[in-house]
């Protein structure tokens, strides 16, 4: 059950990422908060399959910070990669 503590805060270090990131109105508001619960539920899911129990800070720790540490540089990236195929397909299309 704890399992969703790391889902929550994952999807809330994913708002703040999607805050966070460059070039925010390129992409989804949702790819953020899901993919940060996506990383905090299979980062708690290995410690866990793994044998850590919820009495280490570690599982805690990591599960928290590693949604934000995964989601931002996607974000980023994202962010980047969108603007970089609209200039393209502008000089293609030929608009100014």
């Amino acid at each position: 059950m704890d399992i969703l503590l790391a889902f929550i805060v994952g999807a809330a270090l994913g708002i703040a990422a999607h805050f966070a990131a460059p070039h925010r109105s390129t992409r989804g508001t949702a790819v953020g908060p899901v993919l940060g619960a996506i990383v905090g539920g299979a980062v708690w899911a290995a410690f866990t399959w793994s044998g850590v129990t919820t009495e280490n800070p570690l599982i805690w720790v990591v599960s928290f910070v590693m949604p934000f540490v995964v989601t931002y540089p996607v974000l980023a990236w994202l962010g980047r990669a969108r603007v970089t195929h609209d200039a393209k397909e502008r000089v293609r299309l030929k608009i100014s």
